[in-house]
């Protein structure tokens, strides 16, 4: 056992002295110790209820002869980061997440681990510890909220958001907002649509790192805490049969897990967390491939905010793995790879239906014969941008309109809500790349208002940043290179027509290249918007986006 390093032999003496100073007995040291990754903490709806699920991890582990011990990992809760300087903080944790799970797991020298994650950084921040450490691993997540309620409506995170936007139209009054408040998120758990969180712990089920459940069983069910008991057994069985990450995530299994995202329309913010998971993996994945991965793909699902379908109503239909099951039916699955059940994925899926054709539509059925994402290059874009062409509204797949330009976040929501934004215009939004922000934060509160203000269907943003999985609309993001690179993206001036045609996964900055070689002469690169701490460390290492902005 690779515990035996810090249990085992004289020299080990004072090693488990301190293992006693903790309260082990000698019986506790003779198994194997496995690591328990806790996220929970009291500032993220996602993660309050952590600490039960990590005692079912706990008890599952015991029951099968193993030692639990329990460490923490950090996550920010991107809803309440969002808009103000705290989305700096959130990309970054993924790192840190993966930084500090890797020294704590190899200077304990643990056997196995569980990872319990639940939001949108704290699971690929995981995920590439997993990948790095490779010892036995099995994820388990805290799962999604159960969708909220007003009147007649279902209601969540994204309407929230909308709401404001549509008060600052006129559209609503300030009592409504508050009534949304106090409905849109009724439960513990991630959010309730496939927003990035419950996206990644849906390609985690889907990449083979989880028992089926662990992207859709609501966070208040019992079978949550079954399923979590299940996942502390089933790592003792992964320990004695030397089952580790990379003989799960395998090539293979990462083109699973796109052909799975695609399907089910998940956040774009998984074409920054795929890449970089596949890289702590040595797997190669690039934005080139998005769209062949979509061109075979069809999409399966418009659950929130494409649709009006949530998690719990994916869940009930049989969840991921009837997803899968779809997909398998025209073979575009590799059914040989590994997963953590112990079982290849095809002995997994074996007698997996769809229960409900509404939620999940048939193979024979989709909503659209390509996936959910689309990549998009031009020279706006020359390395790529990404766009949830499943939310986009039919009118705008294709759109041509007049460059409304912002050099922050800040005062493009200035002008979005002083209602200075027109139909067909396109709002461009800069230097909020992983450089330039720094920390690429997300875009939330512009595209709810454009969607809350009725604008959704005429209006379209184009940031070097990035958007939650809970935005909707032509919302195109990742734009690469970015500005604080001397992107052309940091060239376009206001009244520049931009062309955008996502089928023909197409953005043009329509000028000239002369002009633009002109401009180029006069851009001069602006001074770091931070220049100490974590944030000016991050920018000097952060890769592009194009890249998943890995850190070098």
């Amino acid at each position: 056992m690779k515990s035996d390093n810090v249990k085992k032999g004289m020299q080990q003496a004072p090693h488990r002295s301190l293992f006693y100073a903790l309260g082990y007995t000698k019986e506790e040291l003779e198994r194997p110790l496995v690591g328990i990754v806790s996220s929970y903490n009291e500032i993220v709806p996602g993660h309050m209820h952590l600490d039960k699920i990590t005692e079912a991890v706990k008890a599952g582990v015991i029951m099968e002869g193993g030692t639990p011990v329990v460490f923490p990992a950090i996550a920010v809760c991107d809803g309440i980061a969002m808009g103000h300087e705290g989305m700096k903080y959130s990309l970054v944790t993924r790192d840190l997440i993966a930084d500090s799970t890797e020294c704590m797991a190899l200077a304990h020298q643990f056997d196995a681990l569980v990872m319990i994650p639940n939001c949108d950084k704290n699971v690929p921040g995981l995920l590439m510890a997993a990948a790095r450490i490779n010892i036995p691993t099995i994820f388990v997540s805290g799962g999604p909220m159960l969708s909220g309620r007003l009147a007649e409506k279902r209601t969540c995170l994204s309407s929230m958001f909308e709401a404001v936007g549509a008060y600052h139209a006129g559209k609503i009054s300030a009592e409504d907002v508050e009534n949304y408040e106090l409905e849109a998120c009724p439960t513990c758990g991630s959010c309730s649509g496939m927003y990035t969180a419950n996206s990644m712990n849906c390609v985690t089920e889907a990449l083979g790192m989880a028992l089926r459940g662990n992207g859709t069983i609501p966070a208040v069910m019992s079978a949550r805490l079954r399923l979590a008991k299940q996942a502390g057994m089933k790592v003792m069985e992964l320990f004695r049969r030397n089952i580790r990450p990379r003989d799960i995530m395998t090539e293979a299994a990462f083109h699973n897990a796109e052909m799975v995202d695609m399907a089910l329309g998940c956040s774009t913010n998984t074409m920054l967390h795929i890449p970089a998971i596949a890289h702590e993996a040595g797997v190669e994945l690039n934005l080139d491939m998005v769209n062949d991965f979509s061109a075979r793909t069809p999409n399966l699902c418009h659950l929130a905010p494409a649709g009006d379908t949530f998690m719990e109503d994916l869940d009930r239909a049989g969840g991921v793995y009837a997803v899968m099951a779809e997909l398998n039916k025209i073979g575009l699955l590799d059914t040989s790879v590994m997963t953590v059940s112990g079982k290849t994925l095809g002995e997994a899926l074996e007698g997996v239906k769809n229960l409900n054709p509404e939620v999940i539509r048939p193979i024979e059925n989709p909503y659209s014969k390509t996936g959910g994402i689309a990549v998009l290059k031009g020279n706006l874009a020359p390395e790529g941008c990404v766009v949830k062409q499943s939310a986009v509204a039919p009118e705008m797949m294709v759109h041509q309109g007049p460059a409304r330009v912002f050099d922050c976040e800040d005062d493009a929501i200035a002008a979005i809500t002083a209602g200075k934004i027109i139909p067909g215009d396109v709002v461009v939004i800069r230097y909020e790349g992983p450089k330039g922000g720094p920390g690429m934060r997300e875009m939330l509160n512009p595209t709810s208002a454009i969607a809350g203000m009725g604008l959704d269907k005429s209006v379209a943003l184009i940031t070097d940043g990035r958007f939650s999985g809970a935005t909707r609309g032509a919302s195109i993001g990742h734009v690469a290179p970015e500005a604080a690179l001397g992107g052309n993206i940091a060239l376009v001036r206001e009244g520049d027509m931009i062309l955008i045609d996502i089928p023909a996964h197409k953005i043009e900055l329509l000028v000239s290249d002369e002009e633009l070689a002109l401009r180029r002469k006069e851009w001069v690169c602006p001074e770091p918007k931070i220049k100490s701490g974590y944030l000016a460390r991050y920018t000097q290492l952060v890769t592009s986006a194009a890249n998943g902005a890995v850190l070098r």
